[in-house]
């Protein structure tokens, strides 16, 4: 069976591609393709903890794939408020004085 991987944020920069396309035994599981990304990715044994999505669902390393599957690796995220929860932004088009 075929599986589409997609690479996210920091792992595609680890390993160099937005994507591949690998053949995989059938009942492999997402963790089967994992084991077979990080020995043709050793970059990917630095990068953490990151999230697997199978056909845009969270799932876990056990989840079985199927042909055609797509496989998304994602890494955590950070950013967003930069301000305590309720603290007004400091725009100045907003700011009264």
């Amino acid at each position: 069976m075929k599986v589409r991987v997609l690479f996210f944020a920091s792992l595609r920069e680890r390993v160099g591609c937005p994507e591949v396309v690998r053949t995989m035994e059938a009942g492999a599981t997402a963790g089967d393709l994992l084991d077979r990304l990080r020995e043709e990715f050793p970059e990917l044994d630095g990068a953490g903890r990151f999230a697997i999505a199978v056909n845009s669902d969270y799932t876990d390393p056990g989840r079985a794939l199927a042909d055609g599957d797509e496989v998304a690796l994602i890494p955590p995220v950070s950013g967003g408020q930069d301000r305590a929860a309720g603290e007004p932004a400091n725009h100045p088009e907003t700011e009264r004085r």
